[in-house]
Order: structure tokens, then C-alpha cells, then sequence
């Protein structure tokens, strides 16, 4: 891959800045400031710039298919009007786990939500890993610190998800929803695996926090290159832009308080331009889950 400069396209300092996502309807990236309870809009074309705040501390700002957003808030599964700046209540999330909050998700093609949660603090192993469908949410797997992902398989055969302080992304076999033969993919010696994305190729982009990049890993679980960044804690890559070759990755300056001296830019959103397109962003299905 061509090697190129990251820009820095938003220097909003975030405290836990994550879950990047293409909008091609409004030619936007949309994110999220986990611990500011902040969700993000940057315009890719103007560099506009637009800020909400949240009902609570919010791990992802998902496109739907009627425009609006769906959004995992701690307890639950939320529509965002961009319009009015409503939250609204559209599924509760393990009201069981209290302790828990929801974190990183992802749009399966057929208009799924796949989404993971774990202990706001940490410490216990709580975090889970879940399908949300037709209005029902379903746990598919169980046992994680802090989750995050996951990511599908250009061919929609291979589900990612990442036990982060454990620096390990595993796969799953993935057909019509279901998962099956969890083993571990790839483990990242040079930071925490925090957010996955796959490019066309079916290269996995895996944010490293802690690790000042982005590694890249094959479909066999090859590490083949990283994509540096001159911030060390980088939380998850997007591709976006009109050809999907704009690589947007959220940062944070959450556990490196003392290094912002030194590191001003931690928390801002950073883009990098890359050769192989990513994969089309697909849309949750609200008619489904409403019929």
C-alpha cells in the first residue's frame, strides 16, 4: 500500500473518541466520545463540524435505514434524530448486567446490528457479545473485559470480535446470522486490540491502543503491516470518502492524561489515504425490527 501522511482533520480532543462510521447520504463521518457523552459529525467534503450530547456515555452512532441513527447508550439501544437531536428509547440492553455499558458495534449487510458490552470499570468479566434483529436482541457470545468490534469477511463467512485487554481478535464462522467455531485470528503484541474494520481485499484494520497506529492483518491471521499515527492511543479505523479509500481513525487521550504535554493531538480524528477500498457501509433495518 502506498504510504501516506495522516492528516488531522478534527483536532477535538475526545476523551475516549471511537466507533467512526461512513454516512455516504451525508457525506459524513459520524463518531462518539465514549466518556464526554458526545456524538459526532465531520463533513468530509466542507469539513463541517457538528456536536450532540448524549443520554448517557455512548459506544456508537450507527446509520438506518430511515435516516436516522441507531445508538448504543449505556442500558440501551437508542434512535437519534440528526434533526431534532432526540435520543429515544428503542431497546433495553442487559438490564441483568448493570454494571456493564454498551461499546463497539457494526452493520452486518443484511441490515444487522452485531454490538458488544463490558464493565464500565474493567474489572469484571462481563462483556458480551450480541445480535440485535427483527427486534430482538440475542447473546452470541460471553465472557469478555472490554469487546470490541466486531467486523465481517468481504464474503460475510468470517465474523471478527476483539477481547481488547486480553490483545486477542478471534473469528467466528458467520452464515445467516448465527455464529459458530470461535478460535483465536491474530493476537497484537504492540498495543491493545481496540476497533476493527475490513477492507475489500478482506484486510482487517485493527485500532491499536496504545500501539500509534493501525495494524493489518491477512485473512489468514498474517500481521502485514501497520499504519502509524502520531498519537500512541488510536481506537478504530473507517474507511469513508466518495471511492471508500479515506481512512478516518479516532484517538484518545483516556489513560494518557500526562502525555497530552507531549502529545497535544490525542483525541482529535485523524484520516489517512490508502490504495484497497474498504467495504460499503450498510444500514441497520428499523422496518424490520418495527413490523
Amino acid at each position: 500500500m502506498a504510504e501516506a501522511a495522516p492528516e488531522l482533520v478534527w483536532d477535538l480532543k475526545a476523551e475516549l473518541g471511537e466507533g467512526p462510521v461512513w454516512d455516504a447520504a451525508r457525506a459524513s463521518i459520524w463518531f462518539v466520545d465514549i466518556k464526554g457523552r458526545r456524538l459526532h459529525r465531520y463533513g468530509h467534503d466542507d469539513g463541517s463540524t457538528e456536536s450532540w450530547d448524549a443520554p448517557d456515555q455512548i459506544g456508537f452512532a450507527l446509520p438506518a435505514d430511515d435516516g436516522s441513527l441507531v445508538c448504543g447508550v449505556r442500558g440501551g439501544l437508542h434512535r437519534f434524530d440528526p434533526e431534532s437531536g432526540r435520543f429515544d428509547l428503542i431497546a433495553p440492553v442487559e438490564r441483568d448486567r448493570p454494571q456493564n455499558r454498551i461499546n463497539d458495534g457494526f452493520v452486518a449487510p443484511d441490515g444487522t446490528l452485531w454490538f458488544g458490552t463490558m464493565d464500565d470499570s474493567e474489572g469484571m468479566v462481563s462483556g458480551a457479545l450480541y445480535r440485535w434483529r427483527n427486534g430482538e436482541i440475542t447473546r452470541h457470545d460471553d465472557g469478555y473485559r472490554v469487546t470490541n468490534g466486531p467486523a465481517l469477511s468481504p464474503d460475510g463467512r468470517t465474523l471478527y470480535h476483539h477481547d481488547t485487554t486480553e490483545r486477542r481478535i478471534y473469528a467466528f464462522d458467520h452464515a445467516d446470522g448465527y455464529l459458530s467455531n470461535r478460535r483465536l485470528f491474530a493476537v497484537t503484541e504492540d498495543g491493545f486490540a481496540d476497533g476493527p474494520s475490513v477492507d475489500s481485499s478482506g484486510v482487517l484494520h485493527v485500532g491499536l491502543f496504545n500501539g500509534w497506529g493501525v495494524a493489518r492483518f491477512s485473512p489468514a491471521g498474517e500481521r502485514i503491516g501497520t499504519i502509524r499515527l502520531p498519537v500512541q492511543t488510536v481506537t478504530k479505523a473507517a474507511f469513508g470518502g466518495p471511492n471508500l479509500t479515506d481512512l478516518y481513525c479516532t484517538t484518545a487521550w483516556l489513560g494518557n492524561a500526562d502525555k497530552r504535554a507531549a502529545q497535544p493531538t490525542l483525541g482529535g480524528l485523524y484520516r489517512v489515504k490508502v490504495d484497497t477500498p474498504g467495504l460499503p457501509q450498510a444500514r441497520v433495518r428499523l422496518s424490520s425490527a418495527a413490523s
